[in-house]
């Protein structure tokens, strides 16, 4: 896995978004005009470009979804999969290659239904991947089908009278799992979206910023939401910060999301626990 173009960093900060996209690449992209996803893009560019990461170290990988065709537009080392398994095909890549820069970019269906066993055990095992979920509460790229993070009693095109489902919440099921460190922010929070992104990256160990966007598209709709603007908007209402977030009653959360560091701790890496495995036995086969 090769890029074409050079890795010498961008002398402009204005150039730097341009230099990490595909030279050749055709645009306009398949997101809707004011979509998050590009604002999320923007933030790992600049995160990447901040923390001097060599480009062909860099490998991304995504699954089927509006949110996966990122890395399609990005000139790294890069694999599109098939849907729901992006994380099955990182952990492959992170055994194969340890000293690489391993990063999956998901949405809230890819990630969490059809992926979510996948993500469950790369939680439980701890290996040194960095996992950017899209969270935008339904499936954009498909339809507009409800997802495990569709609210309960939301329209989609697969719950018209409203979600009969419990939802849950991504950032509580990685840390349950076992990932070593948990984030969340939003497309509004672009600050301190580019912060959780950058302490991601350097974390040694599962890490997991959930990035709460907008789909006017089909979510804002079905729930007279607005347009992109007034979702985006409706993040800087809604968002608490996770100290004030977890002093506030049951009542006062009611349609809140805490954002921040939510989770962090220190375990032992999955990689280098296999790798003291394989030495010794090969120590005992002398």
């Amino acid at each position: 896995m090769t890029t074409t173009a050079s890795t010498q960093a961008p002398k402009q900060k204005s150039d730097v978004i341009l230099h990490y996209l595909r030279p050749g690449k055709k645009f306009p992209n398949v997101w809707c005009p004011g979509c998050g996803i590009g604002i999320v893009m923007g933030a790992f560019i600049r995160m990447v470009d901040k923390l001097g990461y060599d480009r062909d170290n860099v490998v991304m990988v995504s699954g089927i979804g509006c949110s996966s065709r990122m890395p399609v537009y990005m000139d790294f080392n890069s694999l599109h999969t098939t849907h729901g398994r992006a994380l099955a095909f990182a952990t492959g890549v992170k055994f194969a290659k340890p000293n690489m820069k391993v990063v999956v970019i998901t949405g809230d269906g890819d990630a969490l239904a059809i992926g979510g066993n996948h993500f469950i055990h790369a939680c439980r095992r701890n290996i040194d991947i960095t996992t950017i979920l899209i969270n935008n509460n339904i499936y954009g790229m498909t339809g507009g089908q409800g997802s495990p993070t569709t609210p309960s009693g939301a329209n989609s095109t697969t719950t018209p009278f409203g979600n009969a489902e419990k939802h849950f919440d991504p950032c509580d099921l990685a840390t349950a799992a076992g990932a070593t460190y948990v984030a969340r922010s939003s497309v509004y929070h672009v600050p301190q979206l580019e912060k959780v992104i950058s302490n991601a990256l350097e974390h040694k160990g599962f890490s997991l910023v959930e990035a709460i966007s907008n789909c006017h598209t089909y979510f804002g709709r079905l729930n007279r939401k607005g347009d992109a603007v007034s979702m985006i908007n409706s993040f800087k209402e809604n968002a608490v910060p996770v100290g004030k977030y977890q002093k506030m009653s049951d009542e006062e959360k009611v349609g809140k999301f805490s954002i921040g560091l939510l989770s962090e701790t220190e375990k032992t890496e999955f990689c280098d626990e296999y790798q003291k495995v394989v030495d010794a036995h090969r120590n005992d086969g002398k």
